[in-house]
Order: C-alpha cells, then structure tokens, then sequence
C-alpha cells in the first residue's frame, strides 16, 4: 500500500501541483487495497456498472485491472459544482514559522481540486479572513484547475499580517452568492473570538444548509497544543496572532481549565452541524491526509 503524505515530507517540496497529484495517485492506490474498494476510482471516465443495464459501455481494461466492473461515462453525466473555502487568517499560521494549519489545509484543497478535476467536476477557490480576500470562478477544465494550483502555492508564500477571522460574515455572503444545491468544503480552525462570535459562525453554516448547499467543515487544529495545551511545565509567553496582545504564565496553571473550554467547545460545534446535518471532520495537522480525502468522497457520495 502507498505510504501517506505527511508534513514533515511536505516542506522540501515546493510544486504543489507535483504534491497533490502525488498525494491522490497514492489514495486511488490505497482504496484499491483496502476495504473501500466501493468507490470508483477512474473518476474521471468512469462509474460502477449496475447489474441488468447494457454491457455495451463496459471497460473491460479497467476490468481486467481492478477486477471490478465499470461503464465508461461521459461528461453530461457529472454536474457537481465545488466551492472550497480555506481561512487564511492569522490563527491558521501557526505554529511558526512552517505555519502547518494553513499548510496542511492548503495541500488538502490542492488534492481535492485534482479529484474533482479527474471527476469533471466544476470547483471554485474562496479565501478569507475578516473578509473575502479572493473569490474565482467555478469551473472545470485543466487550466482552471492549474490556475488553482498556483494561487493555492502562493497562499504559502504570502506573509502573515494582524487582522481578525469573521467567519460568520464570509460564510453569509458565500451562502447567498452560489447557486443552490452546491457543495461547499470549508477548511478552517473555526477560532472565534468568544462565545458570541463562534455562535454567530454556527449560525452562518445553518444558512448554508437553509439556501439547500452540501457542507463539509475541516476543523484543522494542532491538537498537541491547540486542543491538549501540551506545553513543557516552564514560563511560556502566549502570543494572540490576531492583536499581538501577549500573556505570560506557566501552562500547568491554566491548563485543566483550557482543555475544559476546548473540549465544550468542540462537542458544541460537532452537535451543532450534526442537527444541521453538516459533515463535520475534526482533523490533526499530524494525521494522514487520507482522512480528508476519503470524507471529501463519502460527501460527494451523498451529494451526486
């Protein structure tokens, strides 16, 4: 079985499209040895053959391969329209300098653009932070998707500048622009600041399910100290990415308290999209990638 990715092989690198299409080439190769094996991995030509209809269209190279039986299908049949959100605001930095939250989420939509693109599946780029900061069309060809690509790469080579995350705003705006019936994969550590802000976020992704949108949420977080405040028992000064404001204490001194707010938190978000009904898929930037890929394809399951 091909080894998964992780950050730690990702930094030498700097061709994200090289990256990405490493990183679904070692998935598809994966799903054929392992127990998901239902999914079709010929995305782009391809669906699986229901018994009874017509043999005509059958692939019989791909049979020969897989062992599995598969219909050549054509682009009409696949009208999936994608728009990945990716936060880019000062919290999906860190830790710095690698900034892994950010470099994690960006490679994830970097792969799941190049499944969509070997689907024939139309996918469109957001970021944000206190705002829409790039918005590009929705489409489905190579070049689109190369395009992608590179602005994706650049997200990591721009500097990190001090300015808020207003989630809720960008997600009310996204929900009222796109077409109905769409499929929205929204990657961010969903970090408000207080409780008022991260109900008014909650309150944004009901309004894409209201408008009759398909959501997926990557929470991506460093758990070791995001979620567990794993930190050595010495004095630390604690840096708010977003205003500079610093506080300097000893972590054992705060720490039961911490992971007691993280975990109410978390529990709250999960409850909450799950009476949405929004997929949610609490992810470690030190977890495989596969994790998200294979949720991005149970969703497109329910979606298509």
């Amino acid at each position: 079985m091909a080894q998964p990715l992780d950050l730690a092989a990702v930094r030498p690198f700097e061709n994200l499209e090289f990256l990405a299409r490493q990183l679904v080439e070692g998935f598809i190769t994966g799903l054929h040895q392992s127990p998901y094996h239902g999914f079709s991995v010929e995305f782009s030509e391809h669906r699986l053959y229901n018994p009874g209809e017509s043999t005509r269209h059958l692939d019989w190279k791909v049979l020969a391969r897989t062992d599995k039986l598969f219909v050549k299908r054509y682009e009409e049949e696949t009208n999936l329209r994608c728009h990945l959100l990716l936060d880019v605001s000062p919290s999906m930095y860190y830790p710095e300098p690698s900034h892994d939250k950010l470099r994690f989420a960006v490679l994830c939509a970097a792969a799941i653009t190049t499944l969509l693109q070997k689907q024939r599946d139309a996918v469109g780029l957001v970021t944000f932070s206190d705002q829409i900061e790039l918005q590009t069309p929705v489409r489905s060809t190579s070049t689109h998707r190369h395009t992608l690509l590179l602005t994706l790469q650049q997200q990591l080579e721009r500097p990190v500048t001090r300015r808020p995350t207003d989630v809720a705003k960008v997600i009310h705006q996204i929900a009222q622009q796109i077409p109905k019936r769409s499929l929205v994969v929204l990657f961010s550590d969903m970090l408000g600041r207080g409780r008022e802000e991260q109900t008014e976020a909650l309150a944004a992704l009901q309004h894409l399910r209201h408008q009759q949108h398909e959501v997926l949420l990557f929470h991506i977080m460093d758990r070791a100290t995001e979620a567990d405040f794993d930190f050595a028992d010495r004095p630390y000064l604690f840096e708010d990415m977003e205003t500079g404001q610093q506080v300097k204490l000893q972590p054992s001194q705060v720490r039961d308290q911490y992971r007691a707010a993280m975990r109410q938190y978390e529990q709250e978000l999960a409850l909450r999209c799950g009476q949405y009904k929004i997929d949610f898929v609490p992810v470690d930037t030190r977890e495989p990638f596969d994790k998200v890929l294979y949720a991005y394809l149970v969703k497109r399951g329910k979606v298509k």
